[in-house]
């Protein structure tokens, strides 16, 4: 399993927020960069990136911060979402290097969007979904609808996603525990590879993951615990490789 560190920009700076709201805010550093930098050096193989004000906007506000880390390391698979809402966009950020794209609200808001976009760029669409009760939250998790997740991964599954990026979002940046038994349902229930979001605090929960990664569990995504050092990256991934 591949244990990914999170990029959170906000303002050009690399911040982690609270259950997704932009006035609850931690800054970590004003130089992303040099954070990746910092995961490539502890043995990252792929870096997630979001543009918490382009979530918000609905368009790109940290692109060029993006650019910036994907021309550094241009052998590094990189994976952006926040605000992608048109196949320009896409193509924007792919032709910088970027290799995948998280697609959110507008997979919800427009689902043609995504089978449009697996048939012109074929093995770089993701979709994201965030969930709260088991329902797909939208517009920077702001609003709730009554999609229910596992229907809607499962309406993805023919359009050709790479694979499903799930957050539970009572628990992203909560460290209180990542909800494995939700993300173990959800990989189940579908075909595409689940990469798990939200909550992850330290090895325990990095060990409760492996131990249903057979479920269809490929990848988990870290944020606040790796930065506030309640989990250490690199042993996190040893452990996920060893077993």
């Amino acid at each position: 399993m591949l244990i990914i560190p999170a990029i959170d920009l906000k303002d050009g700076k690399c911040v982690r927020l609270r259950q997704g709201m932009m006035e609850d805010e931690t800054i970590f550093s004003d130089d992303p960069v040099s954070m990746a930098t910092r995961w490539v050096e502890q043995g990252a193989r792929r870096l997630h990136l979001v543009d918490l004000n382009g979530a918000f906007d609905g368009e790109p506000r940290n692109a060029h911060v993006v650019h910036d880390i994907a021309a550094a390391y241009p052998d590094l698979p990189i994976q952006i979402g926040g605000g992608i809402r048109t196949r320009e966009t896409v193509e924007t950020y792919l032709n910088a290097g970027v290799q995948y794209i998280i697609i959110g609200t507008k997979a919800i808001t427009d689902p043609t969007f995504i089978s449009e976009l697996c048939r012109e760029f074929p093995g770089h669409v993701i979709v994201g979904l965030d969930a709260k009760d088991g329902k797909v939250a939208i517009n920077g998790w702001a609003e709730v609808s009554e999609h229910d997740v596992t229907d809607v991964a499962k309406s993805f599954e023919q359009d050709g996603v790479v694979s499903i990026v799930y957050t539970d979002i009572s628990r992203d940046g909560m460290m209180q525990g990542v909800n494995v038994e939700a993300t173990r349902k959800l990989a189940e229930a579908v075909d595409i590879p689940i990469i798990a979001s939200g909550g992850i605090t330290n090895m325990d929960d990095i060990d409760s993951l492996c131990k249903v990664s057979d479920s269809g569990i490929t990848a988990a995504i870290t944020g606040r615990a790796i930065y506030e050092g309640t989990l250490d990256f690199g042993r996190a991934q040893s452990y996920a490789d060893a077993e």
